[in-house]
């Protein structure tokens, strides 16, 4: 499936890279992809940063090159939130992408972290940009499910009721699109049959947080418990502990890439859904998507979380934001299973992408280095780590 919109210099999930004759062709390409010269603001030379590390040759390299910043990661994170703002929240109000609705929620977390309050009128100014033209209902389930967890944590932050509205008025409508081809489950695109994984676990987590703000509430709670029997149900999950894409015919597609943000949202959702039963068998099945992932030589090698693409080739502009994804939902991990693996793995990649995929306070695509394809997935994924690095109790490095 292809699907490509453009807003405010965004583009859409594009699946798949077609043969191109010639290198120069293919660079081309897969820059018109990444949007570079053409308006995007994020796409101008970075030069690197004075003392910033080429990408290690070992592991021993690694080590001794590895930095934290100096000022520490809530420094780090308010830089990175700050350089987001100025080049991209204009995307708030110009568009009701996904893309638009998880920079914002990374921002949010900022905030939350932090004790910021510096961008509230992002929340203001989204909120009266699409409300009143119901532009949060979108063609796309996938989409709506960003936005309904975005206006969660926006209620969460600031106690507005209108947010907390919005978001249910937003699952309200997934909700609509529940239908019995291949069992059960919220299609990725209205009018179309194919379901995928992120859609569904959007739609289990949102079910799980509404619950949460909705006192006596069966409603929400009863959607949760419906979708995990059905996603548990369909094989996404495989026995090798990783989530897959989507179902084929009913089928789940075993070869297809396995995104690190299906991977999260489903650990974050197994966290809260073990919550809401009482039930800690679900909290091990957390864990072993978590172990799947930092033990797996494709997402992780050497200890750094990638993406199962090839930067500047086949991983678009959609999925620099998945890694971020993961580690916040990691951390929802740790705070419940607070086991030292976690603690190292979120620091050790928040080391490496100040070390290694940094100039000034822009980030790129590849964790590990080197420095290259900035944009606004790539930046919020940054900040979503750095935030993972701040301790609210402390509110420091």
């Amino acid at each position: 499936m292809t699907r490509i919109k453009r807003a405010a210099g965004i583009s859409h999930r594009k699946r798949g890279t077609g043969r191109r004759a010639g290198w120069i062709i293919i660079l081309t390409g897969a820059l018109l992809v990444l949007g570079i010269d053409h308006g995007d603001p994020f796409a101008t030379h970075h030069p690197a940063t004075a003392g910033t590390f080429a990408r290690p040759r070992s592991q021993a390299q690694a080590q001794a090159q590895a930095r934290v910043p100096p000022d520490g990661f809530t420094a780090a994170a308010a830089a990175a939130v700050a350089h987001l703002q100025t080049k991209y929240s204009g995307a708030y109000t110009a568009t009701h992408l996904w893309q638009a609705a998880s920079a914002l929620s990374a921002t949010i977390g900022f905030m939350q972290a932090s004790g910021s309050r510096a961008y509230l009128s992002d929340l203001t100014n989204t909120y009266l940009a699409h409300h009143y033209a119901g532009n949060f209902l979108d063609h796309y389930y996938d989409d709506e499910g960003w936005w309904v967890l975005t206006w969660v944590k926006a209620y969460q932050l600031t106690g507005r009721k209108a947010y907390l509205a919005e978001a249910k008025l937003i699952f309200a409508d997934m909700a609509r699109g529940w239908n019995p081809v291949c069992g059960g489950g919220i299609p990725w695109r209205k009018n179309r049959p194919y379901k995928n994984a992120i859609t569904n676990e959007e739609f289990l987590g949102a079910a799980i947080l509404l619950h949460d703000l909705t006192p006596g509430d069966t409603y929400y709670s009863g959607w949760a418990l419906q979708e995990w029997q059905w996603f548990s149900s369909t094989g996404m999950l495989t026995r090798h502990h990783l989530v897959i894409d989507g179902l084929r015919q009913c089928k789940p597609k075993l070869h297809s890439p396995t995104w690190t943000y299906n991977q999260g949202m489903l650990i974050g959702d197994l966290v809260g859904l073990s919550r809401l039963t009482g039930q800690n068998s679900l909290l091990k099945t957390a864990e072993q998507i978590a172990h799947a992932v930092m033990h797996s030589p494709r997402l992780s090698p050497g200890g750094i979380l990638q993406e199962p693409c090839t930067p500047l080739v086949s991983c678009g502009r959609d999925r620099p934001m998945f890694k971020g994804i993961f580690m916040q939902n990691l951390r929802l991990l740790y705070a419940r299973v607070p086991r030292p693996a976690y603690q190292a793995y979120l620091r050790n990649n928040a080391i490496a992408v100040w070390t290694w995929d940094r100039s000034g306070d822009v980030y790129g695509v590849s964790w590990s280095g080197p420095f290259e394809a900035p944009s606004m997935t790539a930046q919020s994924s940054a900040l979503d780590l750095f935030t993972t690095q701040i301790d609210p109790a402390r509110r420091g490095p």
